[in-house]
């Protein structure tokens, strides 16, 4: 019998006290080393499936959910700190348990207490509301206590869970190597079906908990889901320019946290919706202000956590305050875009506050100075509350993931590019002559081409403008930044795409 089988054993059904001596460990060293390897995935991880169930983790701030939550993930998803109250969307991902795909969420912290700070407290508030939210959906909800005496926000969300007890599990962080234990199982008086005792942070007892999550879970509905073509958005900008409301406006739920307060968003709350038979996936990110601006470590994590998802990203929508205006931070975060080769849509959110002696074309021509470069990049104004100007917006966004998706013949690309070489022909001068030999297009999402050349080193940054001013007017990448190299080749293209 395991150790967690004795203290189901020890306990009665009315949840009587237990003779201590019979949940002391007798793991060996080896046996815990193996229970901290999660067990090998029967599905790929790498995949993706549909009707997964829905595992929801919960408890009071600070006893380990996130970083159990990345545990399962086998990644650093969630934003883990030791500061309580760190996440408060929840945040969804699909985890391999068990050898069983899950949907696995991590909620904000429920806090009873209050501070008195009008502005924590309404977070506070909002938090608790999303949890029992995504409580109502679960198919299993894994509570996460800490090793420790019960505490008064402990026994009250016990009792808020008491609907929910058919689907709960229970599971006592932070009691590496035995730690606390003593005190962990004072929690038996609740009369809980299962405890046990874990340790998130260095595995201890994963195994057996990951078989406890998916017992009794309907896999029988679960498939592959189809080959991802889903369009990725990412959505980008300064604190309080409507992200979060944006966000729950396209997926149609109240996924993110809106408030007036910056920096209600802090960690990456994604979501899906369709549109015009596309599927599309929307990252909701942090705020992302100034250095100077970021002072708490947790905000730090979240603007580098907001910056990563733009790996994932295949289109960003850097909204805008139409109100206020762009500043030199927008630059650089969509350097970063752009540097990416991402779409970038510039999004003028509460346009319908703007008065009326500020005009469309006055706002165009200000990010038209600013972003010298990207006089490419279409300009959209919205309203999120409200949903004006959204079907020009998606619109907008599938045209651009044409562009991004588009693949040119190697044939039809060299073609064109001897027709441009006769408009405008390289110099033939002694020093700086070059010939421009042959080109491919190297990759989509992002856009490469790649221009052989006999003299790389002389070919112009002007001529190389004028190629790339060609291609976008000409072969329909009109709207988004693409990269086109060049490197030497004495080789004919004809010769060169021979099978």
């Amino acid at each position: 019998m395991s150790k967690n089988d004795r203290i189901d054993a020890a306990r009665d059904d009315k949840g009587e006290a237990f003779d201590a001596d019979m949940i002391m460990h007798d793991n060996t060293d080896a046996e815990r080393d193996a229970e901290r390897e999660l067990p090998k995935a029967v599905f790929d991880y790498r995949k993706k499936y549909e009707n997964t169930p829905l595992v929801v983790i919960a408890g009071r701030p600070n006893v380990g959910k996130s970083t159990l939550f990345n545990r399962f993930l086998r990644k650093r998803r969630a934003i883990t700190d030791p500061t309580p109250g760190v996440t408060r969307d929840p945040i969804e991902a699909q985890a391999i348990i068990n050898g069983k795909p899950v949907r696995l969420m991590d909620t904000g912290g429920f806090k009873l207490t209050r501070s008195g700070d009008k502005k924590e407290d309404l977070m506070d508030e909002l938090v608790i509301e999303k949890t029992q939210e995504a409580l109502r959906r679960a198919d299993k909800i894994l509570l996460l206590l800490e090793a420790a005496a019960p505490t008064a926000e402990d026994e009250e969300f016990i009792r808020f869970l008491r609907p929910y007890w058919d689907k709960l599990i229970t599971a006592v962080n932070k009691t590496e190597g035995g730690r606390g234990e003593a005190e962990a199982y004072n929690y038996l008086s609740f009369g809980f079906p299962t405890l046990l005792c874990i340790s998130a942070e260095h595995g201890d007892n994963i195994t057996p908990l990951a078989e406890e999550i998916t017992k009794g879970l309907d896999f029988s509905q679960v498939c592959e889901a189809p080959a991802d073509s889903a369009i990725r958005i990412a959505l980008i900008g300064k604190p309080n320019t409507g992200k979060s409301t944006l966000s729950n406006y396209l997926t149609k739920t109240s996924a993110s946290i809106v408030s007036d307060i910056a920096g209600t968003t802090r960690d990456v709350v994604e979501g899906e919706f369709f549109y015009k038979d596309r599927q599309f996936i929307i990252q909701d990110t942090a705020g992302i202000r100034r250095k100077t601006k970021v002072t708490e470590d947790i905000e730090y994590y979240s603007v580098v956590r907001a910056m990563k998802s733009l790996e994932h990203a295949d289109i960003v929508f850097h909204l805008i305050d139409a109100e206020e205006g762009l500043t030199e931070q927008d630059k650089k975060i969509i350097a970063q875009a752009t540097k990416r080769g991402l779409g970038v849509i510039f999004v003028l959110n509460k346009w319908d506050l703007v008065k009326g002696e500020k005009k469309f074309r006055d706002v165009e021509q200000h990010i038209k100075i600013m972003f010298g470069k990207m006089e490419y990049a279409p300009i959209v104004p919205v309203s999120a509350q409200k949903g004006s100007g959204i079907p020009d917006l998606l619109n907008t966004a599938v045209e651009l993931f044409g562009q991004l998706t588009k693949k040119v013949e190697t044939s039809a690309l060299n073609l064109a590019l001897k027709d441009w070489l006769e408009a405008a022909p390289p110099p033939h001068g002694q020093r700086n002559s070059f010939t421009l030999k042959y080109m491919v297009q190297t990759s989509t999402r992002p856009v490469e081409f790649l221009i052989f050349a006999n003299k790389p080193d002389l070919v112009s940054e002007s001529y190389l403008r004028y190629i790339t001013n060609r291609i976008r007017k000409d072969l329909g990448f009109s709207s988004i930044p693409f990269l086109v190299r060049v490197k030497g080749s004495r080789v004919k293209w004809e010769e060169r795409v021979k099978p």
